[in-house]
């Protein structure tokens, strides 16, 4: 699998595959999904013990790096169905970059797009990306992230309170 690697304007100057660049900590495109049911409750999923960084650890309903000449849109719906089983709408409501050093001598160094979306259906996740999943009220994930910060991924914790900031000026339509 290869990622974009971008400028810190997000305008794409190469290709790389996924390992590599990780390994070289260069700066490449991705997105998070945050997707809310009625209640306004967010989906958490547990990252299975699988994955090879991160495992095991809570976060955001969807992540990941959309390939090259994939819409980030296009690629974010397409993740959200096969890590989740559904597709909803999304709507991007911002982007941020962040560089995360992992105990396995990886870096996730990201120019990340985030997604918003609503659902309340049946969600059928996938064993090899997903252990567990639960919608959590903000409120209960804020106080568990301040308590527990070692349970969750490191963009989660990055990209949660940009989330609230958004949701406090905004609202998320269905």
């Amino acid at each position: 699998m290869n990622v974009i690697l971008v400028d810190k304007n997000d305008v794409q100057i190469g290709v790389m595959e996924k390992m590599e660049a990780h390994q070289k900590a260069l700066l490449h495109r991705a997105f998070s999904i945050f997707i809310f049911n009625d209640k306004e409750e967010m989906l958490l999923h547990k990252r299975s013990d699988k994955k090879y960084h991160s495992p095991g650890l809570w976060t955001n309903a969807c992540c990941s790096h959309p390939q090259p000449n994939e819409e980030t849109l296009e690629s974010a719906l397409n993740r959200l169905q096969m890590e989740m089983g559904f597709v909803t709408g999304l709507t991007e409501i911002f982007s941020f970059t962040y560089k995360a050093d992992f105990d396995n001598g990886l870096t996730e160094h990201e120019f990340d797009h985030v997604f918003v979306g609503h659902y309340n259906g049946d969600i059928l996740p996938n064993t090899d990306e997903v252990s567990d999943y639960c919608f959590m009220s903000m409120e209960k994930i804020s106080a568990s992230i301040q308590s527990h910060p070692h349970k969750y991924t490191e963009w989660f914790k990055i990209a949660f309170p940009k989330v609230e900031d958004y949701l406090a000026l905004n609202s998320v339509g269905s």
